[in-house]
């Protein structure tokens, strides 16, 4: 029944509301506490099972998730660290998809080098909005959390292509190495083609065509699905598509947003990515009981045993390979040395314990038909290797995510950023550009008292910041100042609130103009409130 179902997905984002209440009052990051809730909801006997599609995954949550993630991840940041990137989203891929069906083959003998690989490519990848969340207000370097998001926008389309050429393999028994080293290029970087062109044809139309806030924000959530589709449809990747259009897009995002439509897109993106994130991790914990009654050549005790180990190899493997990734080139080139600080053993060591699974590794494994191409042999250990990548996820979702946190305050990791300074040059340089601008083309108002007043604001801004920057003393100071500013501040936005409500109440004034005035002071108090 249509009713059933559109009750169940309203029952789902309801819950995504609730769970996500209660793991703010109880600090924790929202993805674990969905995956754990997700998980003890399934057993509740009056919950009904629910099966996640793979292409649901892979059509509806993933070009939306990608693209927000890839508009949010600045540019430069991400090319100046293409390095590690790298390294992260397309070496450690291959390495971690190699020693898992090594080390699969080893410990389970009637499991060969294809589904090892296979297995390989479903759970090699970190997931973008686990690592994205989970690393949300903790204290660690700028450029280790640019690593960390850069990595896991690259990594799918790395680990979905070992996934598809390790699964024509086990479906046609034949498997050509140096084709498939050809497949992996041309399907990566047409996908980039791809993506770009139509990131190309997008901004044409934002920039030159007349649209409107509502316009803008309705082409902004066309515009991945547009990407990841026409790519997926010539066999390409359509995760690059995303990532390399998205960032394009939001490089150049100033050149056609009007301040409007970038409230309006910013403010409708939220809750989209929100409700489809809650949905997608409580998802996940919901399809363990599934998974768990699939199991039916091994025992359940036997299964969890092999999830762990592997759970632990993987670990390891990032581990391991973290270091040298982060060393060696420094070894070898002298330019790294001189022009890149050293990244310290702690923050290189977080980056490799924060290999956080999440839903593409299970709607990857969910993909592996049941059947081989004859459409009667069933597909070998299929159930356990659906067993196994869940546990993976949650291991490194629940036990790396929970423990990320204590880690880093264990490490005492340093954040040397002094983004404070670099805050006051920046309020410098554009009280500068105010000044230099008025007095260039408003002289005829010199002797305005409002023209003198807005002047004056501005030359005191400049004086108090070069103040701060030059005194230490006199920064703490304002440090101490500034909580109370902004308190006052807000409270005169509350009593700029409560007369508007007296104004509705009397009807002394039109509806109309109360809404408007009540916007302003929306839009102050948010500016007001973010940090």
């Amino acid at each position: 029944m249509l009713q059933d179902k559109i009750l169940l997905i309203i029952s789902l984002l309801l819950g995504v509301s609730m769970l996500s209440m209660l793991s703010a009052k109880f600090r924790i990051s929202y993805p674990i506490f969905l995956v754990v809730a997700g998980l003890l909801i399934s057993f509740v006997p009056a919950v009904p099972d629910i099966v996640l599609e793979p292409d649901l995954v892979f059509l509806i949550f993933l070009p939306p998730l990608l693209y927000e993630a890839a508009w949010n991840t600045p540019w430069k940041e991400f090319w100046r660290q293409k390095r590690p990137i790298a390294l992260m989203g397309f070496g450690l891929v291959i390495v971690s998809a190699c020693g898992i069906a090594l080390f699969a083959n080893y410990l389970l003998p009637e499991f060969t080098l294809a589904l090892g690989f296979l297995l390989g490519g479903i759970i090699s990848p970190p997931d973008a909005v686990a690592a994205t969340s989970i690393m949300h207000g903790l204290k660690v370097p700028k450029r280790t959390n640019i690593i960390l998001e850069g990595e896991s926008l690259v990594n799918d389309a790395a680990s979905l292509i070992i996934f598809r050429v390790a699964l024509a393999a086990i479906l046609t028994g034949q498997f050509a190495l140096v084709k498939a080293e050809t497949d992996f290029l041309v399907v990566g970087v047409m996908g980039i083609v791809i993506g770009l062109a139509i990131a190309h044809i997008v901004y044409a139309i934002h920039r030159f065509l007349p649209t409107t806030p509502s316009i803008d924000t309705a082409i902004s959530l066309i515009t991945p699905y547009l990407m990841y589709i026409a790519a997926e449809h010539f066999h390409y990747s359509g995760v690059l598509a995303v990532v390399s259009g998205g960032l394009f897009l939001s490089f150049r995002s100033q050149d056609f947003f009007s301040y409007n439509s970038r409230l309006q897109t910013s403010n409708v993106w939220d809750t989209i990515v929100f409700m489809l994130n809650g949905v997608v991790f409580i998802l996940i914990g919901l399809q363990l009981k599934t998974i768990v009654n699939g199991l039916e050549d091994y025992s359940l005790g036997q299964a969890i045993g092999y999830g762990l180990l592997i759970s632990l190899f993987m670990i390891m493997i990032r581990i391991t390979w973290v270091f040298p990734g982060a060393y060696l080139p420094r070894l070898l080139s002298k330019k790294i040395r001189t022009t890149e600080p050293d990244p310290g053993w702690k923050n290189v060591f977080i980056i490799g314990w924060s290999g956080m699974r999440g839903v593409v590794s299970l709607a990857t494994a969910l993909a592996i038909p049941m059947t081989l191409a004859d459409g009667i042999t069933p597909f070998p250990h299929r159930n356990l290797i659906l067993f196994i990548s869940f546990v993976v996820i949650l291991v490194t979702l629940v036990f790396q995510g929970l423990s990320l946190p204590l880690l880093i305050r264990l490490l005492k990791i340093e954040v040397v950023e002094n983004e404070d300074a670099q805050e006051l040059a920046i309020r410098i340089c554009l009280a500068e550009a105010s000044l230099d601008y008025m007095d260039t083309n408003y002289k005829e108002l010199a002797d305005n008292d409002a023209y003198i007043r807005v002047r004056e604001r501005y030359a005191r801004m400049i004086e108090i910041a070069n103040q701060r920057q030059a005194n230490t003393e006199a920064a703490q100071s304002s440090a101490s100042f500034l909580p109370r500013y902004r308190e006052m501040l807000l409270g005169v936005v509350s009593t700029k609130r409560a007369a508007l409500a007296k104004m509705r109440k009397d009807a002394s004034y039109p509806e109309e103009l109360i809404r408007k005035r009540e916007q302003e002071l929306d839009l102050e108090e948010a500016r007001l409130n973010k940090k």
